[in-house]
């Protein structure tokens, strides 16, 4: 079951982006898999529940999982076109289509709880002696995709 060590690295990942930007849940977690990386998305959400039933960052948050149909441009005419895994021919000339969707397997987004610098006395001087933690802050109050893309900078 491969789909195991998948989620694991998407555990991994979202907790260090979560806890990089100071959040103290995970409320969702939102993927995009192609249907052909032959993932099955039953055992993706398993493997989530599995490995984030005993964390508290992670306590009661959501996975969910949208499935990538596989897309693909012929290489001899240049239609694009929707296909199952199996059949990657062109409908209209017969040429091998190219992928353009489908093999994609990424973190969309994810939701967390962040919370307010002067919610506590204890969080606000933790805060006033953290000056990235306002940056930090800022970054994260709102779901972000975890691309290549660098992240905004105050």
């Amino acid at each position: 079951m491969h789909e195991l060590g998948i989620m694991t690295g998407v555990v991994d990942s979202v907790r260090e982006a979560a806890l990089a930007n100071g959040a103290c849940k995970v409320f969702k977690v939102s993927l995009r898999v192609g249907v052909m990386t032959e993932v099955i998305e039953e055992s993706l959400t398993f493997a989530y529940e599995a490995l984030t039933e005993h964390d508290p960052l992670f306590s009661g948050s959501e996975l969910t999982v949208t499935m990538v149909e596989p897309r693909s441009r012929c290489t001899a005419c240049g239609l694009e076109f929707s296909h199952d895994r199996y059949h990657v021919t062109c409908p209209d000339c017969g040429g091998l289509g190219r992928l353009l969707e489908g093999r994609e397997l990424c973190i969309d987004s994810i939701e967390v709880d962040i919370p307010d610098e002067a919610s506590s006395p204890d969080e606000a001087s933790a805060a006033a002696g953290n000056p990235d933690l306002d940056e930090a802050s800022a970054a994260a109050s709102a779901p972000f995709a975890t691309q290549d893309t660098p992240s905004p900078q105050a």
